[in-house]
C-alpha cells in the first residue's frame, strides 16, 4: 500500500461520489445495497447511514457486537469533524506523524480508521456519513466506495484504490 496514491485516489472518490439530493428514502436504497453486499462478504457487519444528528439507516449483521457500534461512531465523528473518509484522516495523520490525540480529540470519541465515507451533496457539502464497521479498515472503506459507485452510476474500476 503507497499512502501518497491511497490519499490521491481517496480525494478523487470524495470528488465523484456526490449526490445531487439525499433523504431518508436514498438512504434506505443505499442502506438495502450495501446489506447485500456485506452479506455476499459473509462476515459480522455493522453499517450506518446517518446525516448529522439523525440515523437513517443502521443494520447490524449477525455476529456483530456492540462494539462495531461504537466504532462506527467513533469513525463517523471523524466525517463529521473533518468532512473527509475517516481513512483518509487516519492516512494524512500517518503520513505526518501525528494523532488526533494530538489534535486534542479523545480516542474515546474519534476513531481515524476506514470505513466512514462522507455524505456530500452538490451545492450543499457534507451533510452525513455512510459508516461501516467490522472488516479491516481498508475493507470498510471500500465496502462502502463500492456501493457508493454502483447506486452513482460510476464505475467502482475507476474508484478502486490499488491492491
Amino acid at each position: 500500500m503507497n499512502t501518497e496514491q491511497d490519499l490521491k485516489v481517496i480525494a478523487e472518490q470524495e470528488a465523484r461520489l456526490r449526490f445531487e439530493r439525499f433523504d431518508a428514502a436514498v438512504a434506505w436504497q443505499l442502506g438495502t445495497r450495501l446489506k447485500e453486499a456485506a452479506e455476499g462478504l459473509h462476515s459480522a457487519i455493522a453499517m450506518d447511514i446517518s446525516l448529522f444528528g439523525q440515523v437513517l439507516f443502521f443494520y447490524a449483521m449477525p455476529g456483530a457486537t456492540p462494539d462495531n457500534a461504537d466504532w462506527i461512531r467513533r469513525k463517523r465523528n471523524v466525517v463529521q469533524r473533518f468532512h473527509r473518509s475517516s481513512y483518509a484522516v487516519g492516512l494524512m495523520l500517518k503520513q505526518k506523524e501525528s494523532s488526533l490525540e494530538a489534535r486534542g480529540l479523545s480516542p474515546q470519541d474519534y476513531a481515524a480508521h476506514g470505513g466512514s465515507f462522507p455524505i456530500f451533496v452538490q451545492g450543499v457539502g457534507c451533510i452525513g456519513a455512510i459508516t461501516v464497521s467490522g472488516l479491516p479498515q481498508r475493507e470498510d472503506h471500500e465496502l462502502v466506495v463500492e456501493v457508493l459507485a454502483g447506486y452513482l452510476g460510476l464505475p467502482y474500476e475507476e474508484l478502486a484504490l490499488d491492491p
